[in-house]
């Protein structure tokens, strides 16, 4: 078999169905909508959800919780992550993207999960208590920014 003697597989392309155009096309007058109706019309679709008029489920149940707007959101990095930079070195919120240990644009958060070896200097928008203490008992600072 060469490449010019390809061919799709018999039944696999069948020609487009121009619909409702006469009679004699075998999908005429209707064009295989059925008769009348909401679904037989132009743009006529129900949406997801709908149930004939009954007040939907999403309605029917009871809304909880409460969503604090106020609420800030920040990207938490723990200190046994920061053993990767040099004794000395100034850890700056864009020192963390750099090295992608932060990726999305919010407040970065140390946290004191795991052992700091070495002094740093800490510059971040908060601290927990217990990082706080381990960077400055490691002779680093933990600076808010």
């Amino acid at each position: 078999m060469r490449l010019h003697e390809l061919r799709p597989a018999p039944g696999s392309n069948t020609p487009k169905t121009r619909r409702g155009r006469g009679i004699g096309s075998g999908l005429g007058k209707t064009a295989g909508r059925g008769t009348k109706g909401q679904k037989a019309r132009s743009g006529g679709h129900i949406r997801p959800g709908f149930e004939g008029g009954q007040m939907p489920l999403y309605r029917r149940l009871p809304k909880r919780g409460f969503v604090n707007p106020f609420r800030v959101e920040y990207e938490v990095v723990n200190l046994k992550d920061l053993n990767r930079f040099e004794p000395g070195t100034e850890v700056t919120p864009e020192l963390l993207r750099q090295v992608r240990l932060v990726r999305r644009p919010l407040p970065v958060k140390i946290l004191g999960e795991g052992e700091l070896d070495r002094p740093l200097v800490v510059r971040a928008q908060a601290f927990s208590k217990s990082a706080r203490e381990k960077i400055e008992a490691a002779q680093g600072r933990a600076e808010v920014i």
